[in-house]
């Protein structure tokens, strides 16, 4: 059995939030290496901060297992406050940058095409218009939680539906069958597809992609737009590709078809705190003047 870590001289006057966040990443987590991954550190800081948080308070928060660190009761206690003290902070953090000036870092969470195909060039050819803020774009097909400050302003294809977040509507998105021209002139019954790695769910254009194919084969399936697009373009097989990557693809054809195209909301989303912010406000307007300047490009 452990012994609880006696505590640091001096109580708990000079408990850092730093120390805390690591617990509260551990216990969500149930492992150093969920942790570590999150934080996006190494597991040894993960492991060195918790120590020392459990040295300061004089308690043991987990028991360390071979392959998770599970809470002790004691831990358990202390995750309710703990919550509570990471909603403050990160209010805190979202009321500072709505009053932060004008000028410095935004970050742009985005679906990697689009944010390398579509957000990046457009930005590249207007930059000189938004002097002095830094753009920091992260592809990511997660959604960003922007209650934690994942990200400043969230791009994503469908509306939103977490309580408190302001969302605008940009434009709509055109999802279509293509494929390289000597498909077409191949009996569709010797066609094959290439598709998403998700199972369609909810998703219209992956799932008319299920119905078009039928029984007849998937022969690559990526989670990557970029990686079905190159497939396509070279010949291996039949994708549905949204129009700012492929409409104006040389090595492409649209196959004509029922159902088609598809059609996608493009939706800006930022926190109510963080929309305050100058700079913000600024990348957000811009965003939705770049797609509503392109929307011929979408669809």
């Amino acid at each position: 059995m452990h012994e609880s870590p006696a505590p640091c001289p001096g109580g708990h006057a000079s408990l850092s939030w730093d120390d805390v966040r690591f617990f509260v990443a551990v216990a969500r987590g149930g492992s150093l290496s969920g942790a570590a991954r999150q934080l996006r550190v190494e597991h040894s800081t993960v492991a060195r901060r918790v120590g020392a948080l459990e040295s300061h308070i004089g308690v043991r928060l987990f028991d360390r297992l071979p392959r998770s660190w599970t809470l002790t009761p004691e831990g358990e206690a202390l995750l309710v406050p703990a919550e509570r003290m990471e909603q403050e902070v990160l209010a805190f953090a979202r009321a500072a940058a709505a009053n932060t000036a004008s000028q410095g870092t935004v970050r742009v969470s985005a679906p990697p095409a689009f944010a390398s195909h579509f957000i990046v060039p457009l930005w590249t050819a207007n930059a000189h218009r938004w002097t002095g803020i830094e753009l920091d774009i992260v592809g990511e097909l997660r959604s960003a939680n922007l209650q934690r400050r994942d990200a400043d302003i969230a791009i994503r294809f469908m509306r939103p539906t977490e309580p408190g977040l302001a969302a605008r509507k940009l434009g709509e998105l055109a999802f279509r069958l293509f494929a390289a021209p000597a498909w077409l002139a191949r009996p569709q019954a010797d066609w094959r597809f290439l598709g998403y790695s998700d199972p369609p769910g909810n998703v219209p254009h992956q799932q008319l992609l299920a119905d078009i194919a039928g029984a007849r084969p998937f022969v690559l399936r990526s989670n990557d737009l970029a990686a079905l697009h190159n497939a396509c373009r070279g010949g291996l097989g039949l994708a549905m590709l949204p129009d700012f990557m492929a409409r104006g693809d040389a090595a492409l054809v649209e196959v004509p078809g029922e159902g088609r195209p598809v059609m996608r909301e493009v939706w800006s989303v930022v926190h109510p705190d963080v929309r305050r912010s100058p700079r913000v406000r600024a990348v957000a307007d811009a965003l939705a003047e770049m797609v509503g300047d392109s929307a011929g490009r979408l669809r």
